[in-house]
């Protein structure tokens, strides 16, 4: 949400009502919020949105200041939103979606129920000052609609476009593969997630959650000697390690996020390009998304003789332009994907490669995708 409303144009303020700006949401990722809570509590905001997931969203129900600015904001006829459990667990239990039509995570439609809400299936509802949605799924959906009620419906449009959305979401993923390959593992796929300054946010945190709920060991790697990165969008993500701390160890799939400027951080990392290199010539899984297809595998020889689809804005530096327009490519032990909007797709191909296709439609199905 943030990194898509700051492409909309929107000024956007992460908030910690922690007492501290580190934060720790679902799955391991971990934050830097720009300010705590209780710093702003007399801000006011054309916007307040809540995100969801467990226990973040009792979290947010129990604090009362920010229960007292989502109430000012709705009775001065400004928005509110949430999604995931929040409809139900805040708005909701706050008092705010009496009467009117809502939407939230499936477990909780009967607790949405219950706070005299119309609970609805929607993947995204609006009604009056109050937008709701569903879960991690149709967190860009929910985003893009917030855009349109900010800046209009031409905006979202223009910011729709670039993040590349399904055109159908909500039905059965799919990807493309050629010269189909077995992925393997000993016990837990163990995967490397590089980030760097500048790194696509939304592309980084897909990958890590979904391959966390699908229970592979992920290792999130700052590219640089700081663990906190700042991403393409200025979302401040914090990494586990730096990349020279596992320069030497193996892992089963290296998959780099994007990025316009961030992807060609990783390109000029020479031990980051060292270890795609071995992995390729050991045959062993890697991949990339949005402009890192383009900037990193491309000019170091890493599609050779492979389909592959990046960035449209880069697309034109790929040798073999065949797949381009694809989503998500599979060719062997090579992924590769377009863009954000894309991330989700790409994240569960990689699941269904490793763990087979069921496991990666329950995965689907839980996240909304």
């Amino acid at each position: 949400m943030i990194t898509v409303l700051r492409r909309g144009g929107a000024d956007v303020t992460v908030a910690s009502v922690e007492t501290q700006v580190g934060v720790d949401a679902c799955h391991g990722i971990k934050m830097v919020a720009d300010a705590l809570l209780s710093d702003i509590t007399d801000s006011v905001f054309d916007l307040i949105v809540l995100p969801g997931g467990l226990p973040g969203g009792e979290t947010l129900k129990n604090c009362k200041p920010l229960e007292k600015m989502v109430k000012k904001q709705d009775s001065d006829g400004r928005l509110n939103a949430a999604i995931c459990c929040a409809p139900a667990l805040a708005l909701g239990t706050w008092g705010l979606l009496e009467g009117k039509k809502a939407t939230g995570y499936p477990v909780f439609m009967e607790k949405l129920a219950a706070t005299c809400a119309t609970a609805v299936e929607s993947r995204v509802q609006i009604d009056g000052r109050i937008v709701t949605s569903r879960g991690p799924g149709t967190t860009i959906e929910f985003s893009i609609t917030l855009i349109e009620q900010l800046f209009g419906k031409e905006k979202a449009d223009e910011v729709s476009s670039i993040l590349l959305l399904r055109p159908n979401p909500g039905e059965e993923f799919t990807f493309t593969e050629l010269n189909q390959t077995n992925w393997t593992f000993e016990d837990t796929p163990q995967i490397l997630v590089p980030i760097a300054e500048e790194s696509e946010e939304i592309e980084a945190i897909a990958l890590v959650d979904i391959l966390r709920r699908a229970k592979a060991n992920v290792v999130i790697a700052a590219v640089g000697n700081s663990l906190e990165v700042v991403g393409s969008r200025k979302a401040k993500l914090v990494a586990e390690v730096l990349l020279d701390e596992v320069a030497e160890k193996s892992f089963d799939l290296i998959v780099l996020p994007g990025g316009l400027n961030g992807a060609p951080r990783f390109a000029s990392c020479e031990k980051l390009v060292n270890m795609l290199k071995k992995q390729a010539e050991a045959n062993k899984p890697y991949g990339g998304i949005c402009a890192s297809p383009a900037y990193v595998f491309e000019p170091n020889g890493l599609l050779k003789g492979k389909k592959a689809t990046t960035h449209p804005v880069v697309s034109d530096k790929l040798s073999d332009k065949s797949h381009i327009e694809h989503r998500v490519v599979v060719d062997g032990n090579v992924i590769t994907s377009r863009a954000p909007g894309t991330a989700m797709e790409f994240s569960l191909a990689i699941v269904e490669k490793f763990y087979g296709r069921e496991k990666a439609l329950q995965l689907a199905k839980a996240t909304l995708v």
